[in-house]
């Protein structure tokens, strides 16, 4: 099982915990952690995205974020920032690889796989600017069924739009690119 951090409402731990399941399903306050690998390719902003497993057990077979996961009960957002990177991908990065650039919320209600869901996080949010080629990566099959680079102004044009092909939060790209532009 799953423990995680109750956070308040500016991403806190509370001192209590909770299980995942019942986080997702009572729509808890808790952390996760947001990594973004970016690069430049022919002058484009490009980013990584995940293809979800079609086995998640939220938008299965969506593209998102480079790699995510939740902060486990008693962890801090950049050390599960780095184990996610290499659970997920096989990318062992080091602390000074990955720059903090924010935090931001999300709160929805869906329903996947015949169950309802909500989810009420608040994400760190970091960017690895390393060279990545996403065949040598290492992926986790139960998360991630592919990589790949896409040039980062469609696809934040498209999630605008309301996209059925990522399921990348609006706020965390807004994030990323307003970084970028500094």
């Amino acid at each position: 099982m799953e423990y995680f951090d109750v956070c308040d409402e500016h991403g806190l731990p509370t001192g209590e915990i909770v299980e995942r399941s019942v986080a997702h399903r009572e729509g808890i306050l808790h952390r996760t952690a947001h990594v973004w690998i970016i690069r430049v390719r022919d002058g484009e902003r490009q980013v990584l995205l995940q293809k979800r497993s079609a086995d998640k057990d939220s938008y299965p077979g969506m593209y998102d974020t480079s790699s995510a996961g939740h902060i486990p009960a008693g962890k801090e957002p950049l050390e599960s920032a780095l184990r996610e990177l290499e659970e997920e991908l096989g990318l062992h990065a080091k602390e000074e690889q990955l720059t903090f650039i924010g935090y931001f919320r999300t709160q929805y209600e869906e329903e996947f796989h015949g169950k309802p869901f909500r989810d009420n996080e608040m994400i760190s949010v970091f960017v690895y600017r390393e060279p990545v080629d996403p065949a040598k990566l290492v992926l986790q099959k139960s998360e991630v069924e592919e990589v790949r680079y896409f040039d980062m102004d469609e696809v934040y044009h498209e999630i605008r739009r309301g996209s059925d092909r990522f399921c990348v939060d609006p706020e965390g790209m807004k994030l990323l690119m307003e970084y970028l532009e500094k």
